[in-house]
């Protein structure tokens, strides 16, 4: 059923103070970023390009067909509509996506690292992993090509060199979990520079994949059994997450293995490397609590 004039009006002002939050958070910058929101099964509603996220105005929203024709509003819609376009296409469950550029999280997308550890549970139990969609240049077909290869089995995403991007059943939920996913990048940034995260086991990832029924927590897609994810297609069908065997023990500790003075922030022993006087690591470690503030 197709909302009315005053429930449009509603979702209107909810882009709004979506937007306002995001460029307060300093997940966008400038004209950074688009949110939409879907309608019904043939509209959408979505933010207008060339516009500051954080001084937009109800009347500024487009809607659109989902072909990407433009219904109502003065201004066009957002450069990055195909992609918004294929997420609804691919997830007919999906009500809202959010596409933003929070600075952690981007920086673990420059670095090409994901966030597919099993570190915390709150994030396990509502998004589950946080893979990379391939680099894409934006605003042209290949961004949705790269979003289509995970967003059946994701609710949220880095875009390498790009950004992140997360759906859910409401405007608010895939905000949230944008949200979700810049909380973890920061505590895994200060996890690897003080070394390195406990891992969650692997016995109580499924333990938590059991709960997540009990909580009320849909997921698009489980946790991967063998580690293969890929369907005939090539599109992930099931999550990764990196959990080692716990051996009756529910947190792993995997320690960096660097000697003293060096920063891993990839996790991957050996992979990536920093050397850093003491001095210099403790003036990280600070910014980034206090940045956590």
């Amino acid at each position: 059923m197709s909302p009315d004039r005053q429930a449009i009006d509603a979702l209107r002002a909810d882009i709004v103070e979506v937007g306002r939050r995001m460029y307060a958070r300093g997940y966008t910058a400038s004209n950074d970023g688009n949110i939409s929101v879907r309608l019904d099964d043939h509209r959408l509603l979505m933010t207008p390009k060339s516009v500051c996220k954080g001084f937009m105005t109800p009347a500024m929203m487009c809607i659109t067909d989902l072909d990407g024709r433009k219904l109502e509003g003065e201004r066009d819609p957002s450069s990055e509509m195909l992609m918004h376009l294929e997420v609804y296409r691919q997830r007919p469950d999906a009500m809202a996506v959010v596409h933003a550029h929070p600075p952690t999280a981007t920086g673990f997308a420059v670095a090409g690292i994901p966030l597919d550890k099993a570190v915390l549970a709150e994030v396990l139990t509502t998004l589950g992993s946080i893979p990379i969609a391939e680099y894409a240049t934006p605003s042209t077909a290949e961004l949705p090509a790269a979003v289509r290869k995970y967003i059946k089995a994701h609710d949220g995403m880095l875009l390498a060199n790009h950004g992140a991007l997360t759906v859910g059943a409401d405007l608010f939920s895939a905000y949230y979990k944008m949200e979700t996913i810049e909380h973890f990048a920061r505590i895994s940034l200060v996890a690897r520079q003080l070394g390195g995260e406990n891992l969650l086991a692997r016995e109580e990832v499924q333990r938590l994949q059991q709960l997540r029924g009990t909580y009320g927590i849909a997921s698009p897609a489980p946790i991967c059994a063998d580690g293969v994810s890929d369907g005939p297609d090539g599109a992930a069908m099931c999550q990764v997450v990196q959990s080692p065997a716990g051996g009756g023990q529910r947190l792993v500790p995997v320690p960096s293995g660097l000697p003293p003075g060096r920063l891993d922030l990839s996790g991957d022993l050996g992979d990536r490397e920093i050397r850093l006087t003491y001095r210099e690591l403790s003036a990280l470690i600070e910014d980034a609590i206090r940045s956590l503030g």
